[in-house]
């Protein structure tokens, strides 16, 4: 497929190399010199230097009257009218499809905008990251958390801790020590390797695991992996009023009642107007460095602790500030990938990348396009959870899970049908309509679609 990204910043340059790995013809165009320069050394890509809001530009990348050759432009540049301006010159020259990112919240506020502009896919990843902060929050015990049917149950990556109390025990044997607890665990990670476990495996402390579980149903599952976290959350501190500490802060007030929110904000302005927005939220006008305020405040009795000022060397200084003073749970956000591992190497128990829940958001549509959907891409595993609704033309439908011979390494983990969800065992019988989610490598992932009778395009 021919594809012209606008935007090589660590949004498009993240895609463009993705992308181009898989094997798509890419053309990148970029304004600036060093931008254009990096992806042109880096990447086995084309790229046109210019403005992609002008139609001279776009028309050297084959996005012209005519020319039918483009099936797709992405528009991930950090200006609105830029990439507003993108598709609609797209849209007006023939090419099918377009995505925009959008920079303002309103533009994501309802689906209509997306609609009436003629763009198939607008998307802002502030909101995506404020639901995973509040899972996070919630789920203190929690590495990483996805929402999945539609925030009926998730998948949650807990590690076991040294006074877990599975710790050393079968899965089987959890199972018939927790029959009210409906769980699958559908990957191990463990030394650097990850595997999808079998019902004999014994669970060791350290392990990680990524387990599917129904929303009410997590703090008991917590409570099994890391027994000291497993408190409901009752303060939170928010350093930065942007819009992720703006978008956390709401979704934390309005689904956990008499929950302490507490954002630190340096400038005035912003904090007199998001005490105005939010005023169930305790906004403090100070710096978020200022230890002496933090403790003043109550900060070694908060329970979270998010860092989301908007720079990425900031926030992890204040996440480890923010555990040093004694925070239960601490979360730096940051833009660039290469943060993403010092979790091994200082005292924050996560980093979430808001650029990389963008790029991937963007990838999966490009490599899903059809009726199902990648929910996550867990990189650290290599693996994605992808859900589909069954056909009535799949080849599945009426066989048990134990009679379809998924390719290794591959997991049906939940089921939902008659908007009632299913934990399934072997012996489940699959039918038409089942919307399930599925647990692979990326590698094995297009292999379980062949199985389901499922066409990736």
């Amino acid at each position: 497929m021919k594809i012209v990204l606008v935007g090589a910043g660590e949004v498009g340059y993240s895609v463009a190399k993705d992308l181009s790995a898989d094997g798509h013809d890419i053309i990148v165009v970029e304004e600036d010199e060093e931008r254009a320069a990096r992806v042109e050394n880096d990447l086995d890509v084309m790229v046109v230097r210019g403005n992609g809001a002008r139609p001279s530009v776009l028309e050297k990348t084959g996005v012209k009257t005519g020319n039918e050759d483009v099936s797709l432009l992405i528009a991930c540049t950090n200006k609105d009218e830029v990439n507003i301006m993108a598709c609609w010159i797209a849209k007006k020259m023939g090419v099918p499809h377009v995505i925009a990112r959008a920079v303002g919240l309103e533009f994501t506020d309802n689906e209509g905008w997306a609609k009436d502009l003629g763009i198939d896919m607008l998307i802002s990843p502030e909101r995506s990251v404020a639901r995973e902060m509040e899972e996070l929050l919630e789920v203190r015990g929690a590495i990483h958390a996805v929402e999945i049917a539609g925030g009926k149950a998730g998948i949650y990556v807990f590690r076991i801790a040294e006074d877990s109390v599975i710790k050393e025990m079968p899965l089987y044997e959890v199972r018939q020590k927790n029959p009210k607890l409906i769980t699958l665990v559908v990957s191990i990670q463990r030394d650097g390797k990850s595997f999808v476990p079998k019902a004999k495996d014994v669970l060791l402390p350290g392990d990680i695991c990524y387990s599917m579980c129904y929303r009410d149903q997590v703090h008991e599952l917590e409570s099994l992996f890391q027994p000291s976290l497993s408190k409901k959350l009752r303060r939170v501190f928010i350093i930065g009023a942007g819009k992720i500490g703006f978008q956390t802060a709401q979704r934390l007030a309005t689904r956990t009642p008499g929950i302490d929110i507490r954002i630190v904000e340096e400038d005035r302005a912003k904090s007199e107007r998001i005490a105005a927005e939010l005023p169930e939220v305790m906004v403090i006008c100070g710096d978020g460095a200022d230890s002496e305020l933090l403790v003043s405040e109550g900060v070694d009795k908060a329970d979270g602790f998010v860092a989301a000022t908007d720079q990425d060397e900031t926030n992890l200084m204040l996440a480890v500030l923010g555990k040093t003073l004694g925070v239960s749970k601490s979360i730096a956000v940051v833009k660039r990938s290469n943060y993403l591992g010092m979790t091994e190497h200082i005292p924050v128990d996560s980093i979430v990348n808001r650029n990389q829940t963008l790029a991937q958001v963007i990838i999966r549509y490009v490599r899903y396009p059809g009726s199902s959907r990648v929910l996550t891409v867990f990189e650290e595993i290599s693996s994605e959870a992808l859900e589909l609704t069954l056909s009535g033309g799949s080849p599945t439908v009426g066989k048990n899970l134990m009679d379809l011979h998924m390719p290794s390494g591959s997991i049906i983990g939940l089921i939902e049908r008659n908007q009632e969800l299913l934990i399934p065992t072997g012996r489940t019988e699959l039918r038409e309509g089942d919307k399930i989610v599925a647990f692979a490598s990326a590698d094995t992932m297009p292999k379980v679609l062949e199985v389901l009778g499922e066409s990736v395009r």
